[in-house]
């Protein structure tokens, strides 16, 4: 295949797709609404961007900030803050302030995050602090052929059963991620069981993808990172939780300390960023989406397979990419990075990484260290060989990367 015969797949791409992309600035507009009214409706000035230091007491821009996320993801309360290093630091905050010694959580969607294994205590050393170093208890109900097992949550389910772990992103697993609607009935079969059962759902990758989030399908605590799609690519740190007053107010004591709880956090410069982050979120992430439908319907055009599919329904940023071998997949994510705007000149390698089992190779010349919003290519090296291609500050970015990385695929192999 020629450069003439890809350019003229490419052009064929960008026409196939362009009624998805119409339907995706709807949802964008609408998003952005949400958070234009909530801005509004908290009075934000000039004052409220310019932080705290020391304790941080009596931040009236984090007070306002957190009205906000809590009004757009129509939750009773939430947490943002930029001591949370990470979505996993947000999720492990979250699970370790609500669960105590002999209470059992249950993830009903198979395996989370390998990020999380250290977490629960599944991998790693013993007594290095993990859930199940504490005594709390995890069950794992696996996938039955990518669709939710209800049948044996319903079997599994014990008195010590506290919490229902959801993880709406695949992540790096095979399995399809879960739109807000299958969430809503997966909430309502497990509260059917038991109306006392805490839903947390892991909304990594998944704000201002669709019109509604978790908390409006019923969970009671949702948990992100501001270096994915809610910071919108300008809030250099950061993570948040949002739901149930009670649950953040727990939450809270184990991100600092009981007495102190959400009084106390310095913003130390972060809070105009992150007030803007999330302004700009809806517009961000929906560049990033538009660039993942193009880069599944370009891939699928020259065979390979792409998942989800180019016309799918969308509800995170993640586009899996799958190559035939291992180094099939290293030399596209190379190519990635030799187009993105930092660390161009630099050839990503696998190597191990702290959380991951297997190496991972990460094309991630970004602005800002780790961010998932901006476009990065990555994934452990384990068969079947799939790249996880993510993020894009802009829709252009995307097409110029992505079609330069297909090109040098393709050119290299039929020299």
């Amino acid at each position: 295949m020629d450069q003439k015969d890809l350019i003229r797949i490419k052009q064929e791409t960008e026409k196939r797709i362009r009624p998805i992309l119409e339907e995706r600035e709807i949802i964008s507009e609408e998003n952005q609404r949400k958070v234009l009214d909530a801005f509004q409706s908290e009075e934000i000035a000039d004052f409220h961007l310019h932080g705290s230091t020391g304790y941080g007491y009596d931040d009236a821009g984090r007070e306002r900030l957190e009205a906000i996320y809590a009004k757009v993801f129509k939750a009773e309360a939430s947490v943002v803050r930029p001591q949370l290093v990470s979505g996993t630091h947000a999720i492990s905050t979250a699970l370790f302030g609500m669960l105590r010694p002999g209470d059992e959580l249950m993830y009903i969607t198979g395996a989370p995050y390998d990020t999380l294994d250290e977490v629960i205590g599944t991998r790693g050393k013993t007594n290095a602090g993990s859930l199940k170093d504490f005594g709390i208890r995890y069950q794992q109900i696996d996938l039955a052929d990518g669709r939710v097992d209800f049948n044996a949550i319903k079997k599994s389910v014990s008195p010590a059963t506290k919490m229902i772990g959801i993880q709406r992103s695949k992540g790096y697993a095979s399995r399809p991620s879960f739109t807000i609607n299958e969430i809503r009935d997966m909430i309502t079969r497990v509260k059917n069981i038991n109306e006392d059962l805490i839903v947390f759902v892991d909304n990594c990758y998944g704000e201002f993808v669709e019109l509604e989030e978790p908390i409006e399908a019923g969970a009671d605590i949702i948990a992100g990172s501001l270096i994915k799609n809610p910071g919108g690519g300008i809030a250099k740190s950061g993570g948040y939780l949002a739901g149930r007053k009670d649950l953040i107010e727990l939450c809270g004591n184990r991100m600092t300390a009981p007495g102190i709880g959400l009084e106390g956090g310095a913003t130390t410069g972060h809070l105009r960023d992150m007030l803007q982050g999330f302004f700009m979120a809806p517009h961000i992430v929906n560049q990033a989406v538009k660039g993942a439908v193009f880069t599944a319907s370009l891939f699928a055009a020259t065979g390979m397979n792409t998942t989800p599919a180019y016309d799918a329904v969308r509800t995170d940023l993640i586009q899996s990419v799958q190559f035939e071998t291992r180094d099939q997949m290293i030399r596209f994510c190379q190519a990635i990075q030799s187009r993105s705007p930092v660390d161009a000149h630099v050839a990503p390698q696998p190597s191990s990484m702290p959380g991951y089992e297997d190496d991972v190779i990460m094309a991630a010349g970004a602005f800002i260290q780790g961010s998932s919003i901006e476009l990065s290519a990555d994934g452990p090296l384990r068969e079947p060989y799939t790249a996880y291609v993510q993020g894009g500050l802009t829709y252009e970015h995307v097409k110029i990367a992505v079609f330069d990385a297909l090109s040098a695929i393709l050119t290299t192999e039929t020299e």
